[in-house]
């Protein structure tokens, strides 16, 4: 039985981050702290020997998966590989505007005022429904939309390991926690920070989370 672990990276801060505005397909440059961000990250996992590496192909994951790699023991920048399946998700009309106006818009209705308490009130899998109910122009996607993208590429990811490969993903905040709500009952209503590592071992097909947004201690 074959088994891989696979390190999820939430990539640096974003201009859009920095201002609390939606970003899903969206996308910006990283800050200044971004880069330091993926600078730290790239420092923690610099002895872990990866066999391969992948990105989202929005800017601020390919960046920080540059500075990871360039920073790592084993591979190189030129051995990043991109997928589109690994976005965030996609927030359709409401993508840019303000976080808070968005949460409230969506959310008041049921009682929820910001976007951790609808994940923690309804669940991210019912939040991700909603968003697309309240889009005027139903681009956004729901969660079949969301999931039928995601799977398919993460288990692809996984099919091109070989037993024993350690692959780092660098990827974005609502996918990594949509991940751990799928795979564990850990709390996922506070999103994984910027810069942060969230581990999974596939043994077999199983998906299984390790841990989720770390931020300091010992990666291993």
């Amino acid at each position: 039985m074959a088994t891989i672990e696979l390190y999820l990276v939430r990539h640096g801060q974003t201009y859009l981050n920095k201002y609390h505005r939606m970003q899903g397909w969206s996308d910006s440059p990283l800050t200044d702290q971004g880069i330091a961000d993926a600078d730290r990250v790239g420092q923690r996992l610099a002895k872990i020997p990866f066999a391969a590496a992948y990105a989202s192909d929005m800017l601020r994951a390919q960046t920080t998966a540059q500075h990871i790699l360039a920073a790592n023991d084993t591979l190189d920048v030129a051995d990043l590989q991109t997928a589109p399946a690994l976005r965030e998700e996609n927030f359709g009309f409401f993508e840019g505007l303000d976080s808070t106006f968005t949460a409230h818009f969506v959310g008041s209705p049921v009682g929820s005022h910001s976007y951790d308490a609808m994940i923690r009130d309804l669940t991210i899998e019912k939040t991700r429904d909603l968003i697309k109910e309240h889009d005027p122009f139903h681009d956004a996607e729901n969660d079949q939309e969301f999931w039928d993208r995601l799977q398919p590429g993460l288990d692809a990811i996984v099919a091109a390991a070989q037993d024993g490969d350690k692959v780092v993903i660098a990827t974005h905040g609502t996918t990594i926690r949509s991940i751990v709500s799928k795979y564990s009952d850990i709390d996922v209503a506070s999103s994984a920070k910027n810069g942060s590592v969230t581990k999974l071992t596939v043994k077999d097909g199983h998906y299984k989370v390790n841990y989720f947004n770390n931020t300091t201690g010992k990666l291993k």
